[in-house]
């Protein structure tokens, strides 16, 4: 029997067992393969990634835009408003009683909501967000216990019809809504009831009816008198007349506040906080110009030397005495100028003229707060973002927005990569 050698019959040729991968192709077949996808297959990656890229400019735009938006709408008020202090006021303890409460206020001027005649929709919309904006940011971070605004509530009060007094004063309330617990005060401007020679008993009660007639506020033992300042003519019209009835009556009762309870004329009526008070009006009280005001929100340069008109640009000097002399108050609070002014009167009596509201009469808005004790008071301002920074990041926003469209349609790459090319032709050479 003839053996069997078994590495004859263990070993084949190479020929007899073919090479096979896992998909079936051989090593040439498999490299033949991957050489067919090499700059072809990398080709067809950038390309889905290039198509990927230009996908995601429409979400990267929208994004862009909402975040602006987000800013200079809402976030930028907040950011310049929580800037904003109010002053420490001393309230010490008088003969033992308990320390003084301290009350916090907030003066605004010269809103000048638009009206149906002059108002542009686009700027009743844009300048209108912008006070709502503000003061609704203010209440929630400064968390003021009154609200003051000193006239000039409306830009065209003066004229306008019954219907359009009745959306203005809706969209007044929706504008300046607030908290139960916070009171907002409201005194009569020029352009509220007209100018002396415009105003009538039908446009003042029509303006009391909308807000308030009432002339002496109390609260935490601080005495506010509001004025109708644009009543305080001196002619002996049947509205001033009546206004300085008022100022008198109040002026009594002040007087009385400072007595013993019970004696002299004054009786055991309710009793005002003997405290000196404070006098809200719209017209400053006299005085020749701005020219002494100074500050960021002042009358411009060219304007402060302009001189004032009596009974125009302020109440005349004869009214001006009749109040400080019936009312003796610790502080004057106005408006009407738009401007920032801070003034003394007679035997040192301060005024402070508060700016506008809005940014339709200037570009760096601003309020003031006042912290109030019965004897003492302490100021601070707070400016309102300007006009021309929501613009400039606006403009900031578009110039983003088009580098962007420009960049993923290769148009701004296209200038650097001829000349580059344009380089490399002449080196060539």
């Amino acid at each position: 029997m003839k053996a069997v050698q078994l590495d004859s019959i263990c070993t084949l040729p190479a020929s007899a067992v073919p090479l096979r991968t896992l998909d079936g192709l051989g090593p040439g077949a498999w490299a033949s393969k991957a050489g067919a996808m090499g700059p072809a297959g990398w080709g067809l990656g950038r390309q889905g990634l290039r198509l990927l890229k230009r996908s995601l400019l429409p979400l990267k735009l929208t994004a862009i835009i909402f975040a602006g938006l987000l800013f200079c709408e809402f976030f930028i008020y907040y950011l310049v408003i929580c800037r904003c202090h109010w002053a420490e006021v001393e309230a010490p303890a008088w003969g033992g009683e308990p320390l003084a409460p301290v009350l916090r206020a907030m003066v605004l001027a010269d809103t000048h909501l638009l009206g149906e005649v002059q108002g542009h929709w686009l700027d009743k919309l844009r300048r209108e967000w912008q006070m709502e904006r503000a003061f609704q940011t203010a209440l929630w971070v400064l968390q003021p216990e009154v609200v003051f605004i000193l006239g000039d509530i409306f830009d065209e009060g003066k004229w306008s019809s019954p219907q359009a007094w009745a959306d203005d004063v809706g969209r007044f309330h929706r504008m300046f809504r607030h908290p139960a617990h916070v009171q907002l005060k409201v005194v009569a401007g020029n352009h509220d009831i007209g100018f002396h020679y415009w105003m009538n008993s039908f446009r003042v009660k029509r303006f009391e009816k909308a807000f308030s007639s009432e002339r002496l506020f109390s609260r935490k033992g601080v005495n506010f008198v509001m004025v109708n300042s644009v009543a305080m003519e001196g002619d002996a019209c049947n509205i001033c007349a009546k206004a300085e009835a008022e100022l008198l009556q109040v002026s009594r009762r002040l007087n009385c506040s400072r007595e013993v309870p019970g004696s002299g004329p004054c009786g055991a009526g309710q009793q005002l906080s003997p405290s000196a008070p404070i006098l809200l009006q719209h017209y400053p009280l006299y005085r020749a110009s701005d020219a002494n005001c100074s500050g960021p929100d002042a009358a411009p340069p060219e304007e402060r030397s302009v001189p004032f008109r009596e009974r125009y640009d302020s109440l005349s000097r004869e009214a001006s005495q009749k109040l400080l002399w019936w009312l003796q108050p610790r502080l004057v609070l106005s408006g009407h100028t738009h401007s920032a002014c801070e003034v003394l009167h007679g035997a040192g009596v301060p005024e402070i003229s508060v700016p506008s509201f809005s940014w339709r009469n200037r570009n760096n808005p601003s309020f003031v707060m006042v912290s109030l004790t019965s004897r003492d008071f302490a100021l601070s301002k707070c400016f309102l973002p300007q006009e021309d920074t929501v613009l400039a990041t606006y403009c900031g926003v578009v110039g983003l927005l088009v580098v962007l469209v420009l960049a993923h349609t290769e148009r701004l790459a296209s200038p650097f990569l001829s000349g580059w090319n344009e380089l490399r032709r002449h080196r060539s050479w």
